[in-house]
C-alpha cells in the first residue's frame, strides 16, 4: 500500500511507522488515522515483524488534532464522528495487537498524540520531549481509551492532575510517575529507540503475545482467572518449537533464535 501521511519500513524484525506530516507537527487527520490503522494491520499480518516502532518525522511525535482543519468547518457531523472514531480504533488496535508496540516520542506528544503513545506497550522519550493532555483546557474531551488506561499507569490522583491541569511533562517526570519507560538523549534518540526495539525483537513471539494480553487484562480479572490464563499459556508455549529452542539454548549456553513456531 502507498502511504501519504506515514512512512512504513520493516528492518530486522521491526516495523517502523513514522507519522509523516512534519509541516503540521504530525497533527492527525482522518487520512493519517486510516493509514496508521492499515500499517498496523500490515505489521500484525507480517510474520517477519516481531515489534512495531512508532515515531514522528521532524520535531514532533504528534501534537494531536489538526486544529487548522477543524477551523475550516467543512466537515459534516458524520465526518467529524468518523474522525473521532479513528483515534478510538487506532488506540484500541495498539492495546490489543499481538505484537509489542514502542512509541518513540521524539518531540511534542499532545492530545491524541499523547493518547496514541500511552496506548503503546512502551513509551520512550527524548530528553527534550514533552507529553501532555490539553483537551480540558481548550474545551475538548479525551479519547483513545485514556480514561481507562491513564489511572492504571499513574494512579487516579496523578491521572486527575494530568487531565484537569493539562500540563506538559518531560521524560524524566514521565518515567518517575510510570507514564514512560525510558529517557534517551536527543542526539541519537531514534537509534537508541531502534536498539530497544531490536532487543525486544529477539524475544519469543508467542510468549510476548500472551504476556501482553495477560498484563493488559489483569486488572479486569480475578486472581483465579489470572492463574488459569497463566496455566493455559504455559501449557501452550510448551508445545512450540520456540520453547524447545529456549531450553536447548539455555543448556548450550547460547542465545536462543526464536522463529515464532
Amino acid at each position: 500500500m502507498a502511504y501519504e501521511t506515514i512512512i512504513y519500513e520493516v528492518t530486522h524484525g521491526t516495523a517502523e511507522i513514522r507519522l509523516n506530516r512534519p509541516h503540521r507537527l504530525n497533527a492527525v487527520t482522518q487520512q493519517l488515522y486510516d493509514e496508521l490503522n492499515a500499517a498496523l494491520s500490515a505489521a500484525e499480518a507480517d510474520r517477519d515483524v516481531r515489534v512495531v516502532l512508532l515515531t514522528g518525522e521532524g520535531r514532533a511525535f504528534c501534537v494531536g488534532a489538526d486544529l487548522k482543519e477543524h477551523k475550516a468547518g467543512t466537515r459534516t457531523a458524520y465526518d467529524r464522528r468518523q474522525y473521532l472514531q479513528g483515534e478510538q480504533t487506532v488506540c484500541k488496535r495498539l492495546l490489543q495487537m499481538k505484537k509489542p508496540v514502542i512509541a518513540a516520542v521524539n518531540g511534542f506528544a499532545l492530545g491524541a498524540g499523547a493518547e496514541v503513545a500511552m496506548a503503546s506497550d512502551f513509551v520512550l522519550m527524548a530528553e527534550s520531549a514533552q507529553i501532555g493532555l490539553p483537551e480540558i483546557s481548550i474545551g475538548n474531551f479525551l479519547g483513545g481509551g485514556v480514561t481507562w488506561l491513564l489511572p492504571r499507569l499513574v494512579g487516579l490522583a496523578k491521572a486527575r492532575e494530568l487531565v484537569f491541569l493539562g500540563e506538559r511533562i518531560k521524560g524524566e517526570e514521565a518515567v518517575r510517575i510510570g507514564l514512560a519507560n525510558r529517557v534517551f538523549p536527543d542526539e541519537g534518540f531514534l537509534d537508541a529507540a531502534r536498539g530497544f526495539a531490536a532487543k525486544l525483537a529477539t524475544k519469543a513471539p508467542f510468549s510476548m503475545q500472551l504476556a501482553k494480553e495477560q498484563l493488559n487484562m489483569s486488572a479486569e480479572r480475578t486472581l483465579d482467572a489470572c492463574l488459569l490464563a497463566e496455566l493455559e499459556g504455559m501449557t501452550f508455549v510448551g508445545t512450540t518449537r520456540d520453547w524447545q529452542e529456549g531450553v536447548d539454548a539455555f543448556a548450550e549456553k547460547r542465545t536462543p533464535v526464536f522463529k515464532g513456531e
